[in-house]
């Protein structure tokens, strides 16, 4: 089958290209890994327009039941399944993923979000699923009553924090910048909890432990001798790697490898082909900024369409 349209990526950005692609009757296919995107991790959201506050995965479940609200005639849907390989045909584009599936569009939206960043430190990867974890909604329940560490000084390292002060002994934030990247807001209340506390300005060492982590060695960056804080889990929140290697050789990527895409349209390097959300490089990424930008690149992808 021929689609009009091929949008890869549950999260927001994916979602909503999919409910606008689908309300303007194109024939349209979502394949999809997961629902979310990076959300999923996130105890509560308090920014998703038109909700005071629900939690990461609820926000999932909500895409997904919009999203499946059109599936039938104009959608088909292709979950549990990562893109592995983009090309251009005769008649557009083929699409393959690691189901060892194949399907063509005359179009694509490529809205793959991004994955986490590694904590880049000796022992790390040897304590990865031993302590030292990336999701603190799985995991965080894991270390009730005891002592851990969270890296990471942006928004998603405060609210981690936030989320395992509700059930650990202790938790120190170690970030490596001279000032925290979250909202000042999020910042003072986080702060605030007397089983809190904060180190700026510092280099992760090593992780260290036996079966599973014991401690994690840090040394302020204007000097001074390494610190070791013991504790029983280490939750990484420093940053995200775009899911594009699939595009790579195919779209023009920035030197971070995101998708370089025109902010007037989302259009990326080669006709035909939009992207929008964490994959790409936008200046700013949000769940409504990639949403917003989904929504855009489906106007400017049917006005493409029609003209052909």
């Amino acid at each position: 089958m021929l689609y009009d349209v091929i949008i890869l990526g549950g999260g927001p950005a994916g979602a909503a290209g999919v409910v606008y692609a689908a309300r303007k009757r194109l024939k349209t296919l979502l394949i999809t890994a997961e629902w979310g995107g990076q959300s999923v991790v996130s105890e509560q959201i308090y920014n998703w327009i038109g909700t005071p506050s629900l939690s990461g995965n609820d926000l999932a479940a909500n895409f997904k039941k919009h999203v499946e609200e059109y599936k039938g005639e104009f959608l088909d849907i292709e979950e549990g399944q990562k893109v592995t390989g983009l090309a251009k045909t005769e008649s557009g584009f083929s699409v393959t993923t690691d189901a060892g599936k194949a399907f063509v569009g005359k179009t694509i939206l490529v809205s793959t979000g991004s994955g986490r960043r590694k904590l880049e430190a000796k022992g790390a990867d040897v304590f990865e699923n031993r302590g030292v974890t990336y999701c603190a909604s799985c995991d965080g329940p894991l270390f009730a009553d005891m002592d851990v560490a969270v890296i990471g000084g942006g928004n998603a390292g405060f609210e981690t924090a936030a989320q395992l002060l509700a059930y650990c002994k202790s938790v120190t934030l170690l970030h490596r910048s001279p000032e925290f990247k979250a909202d000042a807001i999020t910042v003072e209340k986080v702060l605030a909890n007397s089983k809190m506390k904060a180190v700026k300005n510092v280099d992760i060492l090593e992780v260290t432990g036996a079966d599973f982590v014991t401690g994690i060695t840090y040394k302020d960056k204007n000097g001074g001798e390494p610190v070791t804080l013991p504790v029983s889990g280490i939750f990484v929140e420093v940053g995200q790697l775009p899911n594009t290697d699939f595009a790579a050789g195919i779209l023009a990527l920035d030197a971070n490898k995101k998708i370089v895409v025109d902010p007037m349209t989302q259009r990326t390097s080669v006709a035909g082909i939009w992207a929008a959300g964490d994959a790409t490089n936008g200046k700013y990424h949000q769940n409504n900024i990639a949403a917003g930008d989904a929504v855009k690149a489906l106007e400017d992808l049917y006005l493409y369409l029609h003209a052909q």
